[in-house]
């Protein structure tokens, strides 16, 4: 599987993995804002920001080697929503290649089960996937809306989100469908425990995709975590605020 990655500016390399529904279009502002300091790699996920049905993944790890066959042996990985999920787990299943994770909204389990209740009701979760079923830009602006939701600034980042998905094309092939099942399946409580990379997490405080709430379990689980609450933010907690987290990803890393 070749993947489409969009590399800018010069330091040390950061890979940014954007979430469900989206493209690297999404970081171009925050590309912008760390591109001084870094290399920085925005990747288009398997099916994403191209027209080639070929290009979606079965699974995974599929998706996981991937990523690591087309980025550096060392990189610095940070993961929005869904990107985040798959950051973690590139950074267990390759943990020499992963130095630092950076999670954006991130939760170690999107779907609420009978132990966990920080994320989607599961009718909710398959009301979405009918959806998504039926008519995928209509789910897509619904899922746009929720990431919005909460946020001091909803009408901007909105519209930001919206131009983004409008600039980066169409997913591709299974894409859209493979993604919502890694959302539904993916539960990586038991693996917090084993993720020795340094881990700042950024969550807004009014988040209406992922409760706030799993981004403290996820400070709490992971060994060597910072936790950074971003008061008056939703999902897309750095669409306006590129600058502010920019910041606080070198600050975290040294170098600022």
């Amino acid at each position: 599987m070749t993947l489409r990655i969009h590399a800018e500016g010069q330091g040390p390399d950061l890979a940014l993995l954007h979430g469900w529904g989206m493209n690297a279009t999404v970081w171009r502002a925050l590309t912008t804002a760390l591109a001084a300091d870094y290399r920085v790699h925005a990747v288009e996920m398997p099916g994403y920001g191209v027209g080639d049905p070929a290009a979606s993944a079965d699974s995974l790890n599929e998706v996981i080697d991937a990523l690591a066959a087309a980025l550096p042996v060392s990189v610095r990985v940070c993961g929005w929503s869904l990107g985040g999920q798959v950051a973690m787990a590139w950074a267990r299943r390759h943990p020499l290649q992963v130095t630092h994770l950076v999670l954006l909204a991130t939760t170690p389990r999107f779907v609420c089960s009978d132990d966990w209740t920080c994320g989607m009701e599961q009718e909710e979760f398959e009301s979405f996937v009918a959806d998504a079923d039926a008519s995928l830009p209509r789910a897509r602006l619904r899922f746009l809306t929720l990431q919005a939701n909460g946020d001091a600034a909803a009408r901007t980042v909105l519209r930001a989100l919206r131009e983004s998905v409008e600039q980066g094309g169409e997913p591709a092939g299974k894409a859209p469908a493979f993604g919502l099942a890694l959302l539904r399946d993916i539960d990586l409580r038991v693996e917090l425990a084993r993720i020795d990379q340094p881990v700042l997490i950024m969550h807004g405080m009014n988040d209406a995709l992922v409760p706030h709430s799993a981004g403290e379990h996820l400070a709490a689980a992971l060994p060597r975590a910072e936790f950074e609450s971003m008061g008056a933010t939703g999902h897309a907690l750095f669409a306006t605020r590129e600058d502010a987290v920019a910041k606080r990803i070198r600050e975290f890393d040294g170098r600022y």
